[in-house]
């Protein structure tokens, strides 16, 4: 337990004084915003500033979560490394798609299809990895069965069998990793709002992983009373070290990406946080209330989609001002911190009602 704490301070204090020196050095390298033209008038304000900051993020995540170990004397499991491998390969995906935007300055990176096959390469070798290696229980990182609170027997792919259950687990895994990826990404679009959203439905993982680990079939201490209620997941306390390290590596950013931000993440960390989200909602077998927990993502990308398909049916009709749904709220003439404040407040209901679902079948049992 102390691992986690360790973990958590050393993350939030990398990224909290040493996010400074960062700014500075992309300042010299000239890694600075590209603002499109068509976007909001006030956001030309921010043209030039330092981007890509979610090399930080992921690099405060890393070094937290290995010196929490180190001090601990602890090595980490698959389960929290398959974590890192998600979170930094969906990073290392971004950051070519910002370099390339920083580098040729213009608002497209990565090709749309590129972009989606860096992901799915991610994707794919994090599924393959995520069932294979079951511990001295027989249980693997991930399981191959649809989740949602637990498991959903009826809904699990190993019942398939052979090549075609794993490659239909592979697509599903893709389905999930690549929607909330992108669903991250396009809310990161004012100062601190995906930031600060990543950050609730993150932590939600924290507290879902402790009563895992709390309610393990494979726990000694487990009040035989309540043992038809436990959790077949692996690893969970190490899935609390990685999810309170990323937490608070975010949040020690948060501190110089809040309005007005003196570093933006970009998709380096708005991928490598969404990344990071999908993998906890697989490895805790709580794939489908990531819908709740990410709730504030899964709105903003719902308005893109909507706008998109408005549009062409239409032939020109639009029925936001402008999507992503936050910039909508900017032409309505909201203050950007208003806009930011009130989605926040959207997201942590949303991590609520997940949260509260989660305990409710635990308790409804």
């Amino acid at each position: 337990m102390r691992s986690v704490l360790f973990g958590a301070s050393f993350a939030l204090a990398f990224t909290l004084f040493l996010t400074p020196v960062f700014i500075r050095l992309f300042d010299r390298l000239g890694w600075g915003q590209f603002i499109r033209d068509d976007g909001p008038q006030s956001h030309h304000t921010k043209r030039g500033t330092p981007t890509m900051g979610g090399i930080v993020i992921i690099l405060g995540a890393v070094v937290g979560y290995a010196l929490g170990h180190l001090v601990e004397q602890d090595p980490p499991t698959l389960s929290g490394l398959l974590v890192v491998l998600m979170m930094t390969g969906m990073g290392i995906v971004g950051f070519i798609d910002d370099f390339t935007k920083s580098r040729k300055q213009r608002s497209l990176g990565l090709g749309g299809w590129a972009k989606v096959f860096g992901q799915a390469l991610v994707a794919t070798v994090f599924a393959l990895l995520a069932i294979s290696f079951p511990d001295e229980n027989g249980m693997t990182p991930a399981s191959m069965a649809i989740s949602a609170v637990r498991d959903i027997p009826w809904l699990d792919f190993a019942v398939v069998g052979g090549i075609i259950g794993v490659v239909l687990y592979v697509l599903w895994t893709n389905l999930i990793v690549i929607s909330t990826a992108n669903g991250v990404n396009v809310a990161d679009g004012l100062d601190g709002l995906a930031s600060g959203s990543a950050i609730l439905a993150i932590t939600s993982y924290v507290i879902i992983g402790f009563w895992q680990f709390n309610q393990s079939c494979f726990s000694s201490a487990l009040d035989p009373e309540v043992a038809y209620k436990c959790y077949e997941a692996r690893d969970s306390l190490d899935l609390v070290a990685i999810a309170a390290a990323i937490a608070a590596s975010t949040v020690g950013f948060l501190w110089w990406n809040t309005t007005p931000a003196q570093i933006f993440m970009g998709d380096t960390g708005s991928l490598g946080l969404g990344g990071a989200l999908a993998a906890l909602a697989i490895l805790t077998r709580t794939e489908l209330l990531i819908i709740l927990i990410g709730s504030i993502f899964v709105i903003v990308a719902g308005s893109v989609i909507i706008q998109r398909a408005y549009f062409k049916l239409t032939k020109g009709k639009r029925i936001f001002l402008m999507s992503p749904l936050h910039h909508h709220f900017e032409l309505k003439g909201w203050a950007e911190i208003t806009v930011v404040v009130r989605f926040w407040l959207i997201a942590a209901l949303g991590v609520g009602l997940g949260v509260g679902l989660f305990y409710l079948e635990w308790a409804s049992q």
